[in-house]
């Protein structure tokens, strides 16, 4: 079992490592950055400017983490292929909106397959930069992000839970990031960013037979998402102008769903799921033709938690500026 303190305590590592090797902060000038894997980009720097990074992943299970947060083997294995385009657009110079359209292919031996690509729910955001960063004064970006996710999903009777791809429900979610760049070792630009999401559901939502709450054929009720969130920072790191080499840690946690209605035959139902959370890495490599232009190839690896996968997911996103 990792303790959470562990944890923490690489945080404030990390963090002293970075104090220590950029007492010299400033501005990284002509350094090209398509943006970590897993990291929040702000607004965007000016009015009339679109941004489209369509992400490619392929998640792969190759365990389980049990309540206590031990590891265990885990067969028949879900397996996810997914495509995920993110869409901004400047409104302002400080407020954009933004948008994610999500594509999933899921199958597991013995569970079939998806009855076609799926869409998912899909989110949308104002993203507000309301303190611009300036260098000099070592004083960093922060934007505030508000949105809410659009039930599009199918969640309700559905053929088999391979077609699970929402969960039926308006989700509000806020966060709130951090970007500062500093120049390390002379001429090399190091970009930090911290953020944090959290997630809640507007409403319950009706359900049918078979459904991505776990429901089966005959039941009739209604279900609610937990509540969830995620925690993390990035470091990108350029080795020249196009090249940049960046690293994601983060934690997610999410409460569990409740249902309650009446099963097949009659019997009353109301339960909770467990809660769950984990740990994820994602080391990754940026290469950027232009400055609006260019591909980051890495993985997310969920190396610890608990009531979720132990998952390798490698990916990569084209990032295009217009």
């Amino acid at each position: 079992m990792i303790k959470t303190i562990k944890h923490q305590s690489s945080f404030a590592a990390v963090a002293f490592l970075l104090a220590f090797c950029s007492g010299t902060a400033g501005a990284a000038d002509g350094q090209w950055y398509t943006g970590s894997l897993v990291s929040p980009s702000g607004a965007e720097a000016h009015a009339g400017l679109v941004g489209i990074e369509p992400y490619y992943s392929y998640t792969q299970p190759i365990g389980y983490f049990s309540a206590d947060g031990s590891s265990h083997p885990q067969h028949p294995r879900q397996q996810t292929f997914s495509n995920s385009t993110m869409w901004k657009y400047g409104i302002t110079e400080h407020l954009s909106i933004q948008a994610h359209t999500v594509v999933n292919y899921g199958w597991e031996n013995g569970q079939g397959h998806a009855s076609g690509p799926k869409f998912g729910d899909f989110p949308v955001d104002m993203v507000w930069r309301f303190i611009d960063p300036n260098p000099k004064k070592y004083i960093p970006a922060f934007n505030l992000f508000a949105g809410v996710y659009f039930p599009t999903g199918d969640y309700n009777k559905l053929q088999n839970k391979q077609d699970s791809n929402g969960t039926g429900a308006y989700v509000f979610r806020m966060a709130i990031t951090e970007q500062s760049t500093y120049v390390v070792n002379g001429h090399h630009a190091l970009r930090l960013r911290t953020w944090g999401w959290f997630r809640h559901a507007l409403a319950s939502t009706q359900l049918e037979d078979v459904t991505s709450y776990g429901t089966g054929a005959g039941f009739h009720g209604r279900g609610r998402p937990g509540m969830s969130g995620q925690t993390g920072f990035s470091l990108e790191y350029g080795l020249n102008q196009a090249w940049v080499l960046a690293f994601d840690l983060a934690r997610d946690w999410a409460n569990g769903s409740r249902v309650w209605g009446y099963d097949a035959h009659g019997k009353h139902v109301d339960r909770i799921a467990a809660s769950s959370g984990d740990w994820q890495i994602a080391p990754a490599v940026e290469y950027s033709w232009t400055s609006r232009m260019g591909i980051i190839v890495g993985s997310a690896i969920y190396y610890a938690g608990h009531n979720t996968g132990v998952k390798v997911s490698p990916q990569f996103a084209v990032n295009m500026v217009y």
